[in-house]
């Protein structure tokens, strides 16, 4: 007779805002506790006799795996594992899988979206109205604010996958031309512009690769004074890419035409940061919200479903380590 199948999921309400469908989840387990947060001294007990444990953020360190001989699976409720000791979880036969490619739609219309915030100065015109400085124009119409249109402009893409791919397709629809640049670390293409040469090209830049030794600060201060002057840079990737102090200071140079970023390098900012400075202009700072949209986060649900499934079978797919 198989052993009962208990499961526990560490952090459910960063995923599961009360509009999600966990059902099929549940059904794979004999049990499932679901817990909506897990602070790190009460990981241990609530791993105990688990065999999957769930996990969107928290920790899963090597002297937790050690104490719990029963975990079989444990299933990473994002794309991201640095959460977990992979190199752990492997030495103790701990099957670890992620969820892959869900957030495609909702991170590449947030992209677009910010984009199109910026060269439309939305943010700019909507305070403006809230300030009364509408009602007390001399004409219909506002236009402090210079507009631009995207269509015609270039696009420099850093990251050409799946994302990338996608927000491309949604750039072109615009009327813009996409270029895509070198990823620092990987191998040369023919169809990937060195930074030195895409830079100067495009009127817009978005990232959409993995932050690693090789791409951390990949943009910096040489990086953004190679852009055209009034140039739009956008990251929905990770704040590390950038090189945070240095985009500050382009803005407030007047360098570039406006920023936008949805991560930062510390999440969430409890220590500050310098761009959610006041007196940085142009800038829009949205908190890690890209991926969160509710088809997005039902996706995750599927596919750790997926994972359970294809594990019990003995057929593991997704799997990391």
């Amino acid at each position: 007779m198989p052993s009962p199948r208990r499961a526990v999921f560490l952090d459910h309400q960063s995923l599961d805002l009360g509009d999600l469908d966990l059902s099929a989840l549940e059904n794979q387990f004999d049990s499932l506790q679901c817990y909506p947060a897990t602070s790190p001294a009460e990981v241990a007990a609530r791993v105990q006799d688990a065999q999957v444990v769930i996990s969107n953020k928290v920790m899963l360190d090597a002297a937790t795996l050690a104490a719990n001989p029963q975990l079989q699976l444990i299933l990473v409720a994002a794309t991201g594992t640095n959460n977990v000791d992979l190199q752990a979880a492997r030495a103790q036969g701990i099957t670890v899988c992620n969820c892959q490619g869900y957030g495609t739609p909702s991170v590449a219309q947030h992209t677009l979206t910010l984009l199109l915030a910026l060269a439309t100065r939305l943010c700019d015109y909507q305070r403006a109205v809230a300030e009364g400085r509408w009602a007390k124009a001399s004409q219909f119409c506002l236009l402090d604010f210079p507009i631009v249109e995207l269509e015609g402009k270039t696009l420099g893409l850093l990251g050409h996958g799946e994302l990338g791919g996608a927000v491309a397709r949604l750039a072109e629809a615009f009327g813009m031309r996409v270029l895509s640049g070198q990823i620092p670390g990987r191998p040369a293409r023919d169809d990937r512009l060195p930074l030195a040469a895409l830079l100067p090209q495009v009127d817009a830049l978005t990232l959409h690769c993995p932050l690693t030794e090789q791409t951390r600060h990949m943009i910096g201060a040489r990086e953004l004074a190679l852009l055209k002057p009034g140039a739009l840079v956008v990251n929905t990737a990770r704040g590390g890419l950038i090189d945070e102090q240095a985009l500050a200071d382009a803005l407030r140079s007047g360098h570039l035409g406006g920023a936008a970023t949805d991560v930062l390098t510390v999440e969430p900012p409890v220590d500050g940061n310098p761009l959610l400075d006041a007196s940085v202009p142009r800038l829009i700072v949205t908190p890690h919200s890209a991926w969160g949209a509710v088809e997005s986060r039902q996706r995750i649900v599927g596919q750790l479903v997926e994972n359970a499934q294809a594990f019990f079978a003995g057929q593991a797919r997704r799997v990391v380590s």
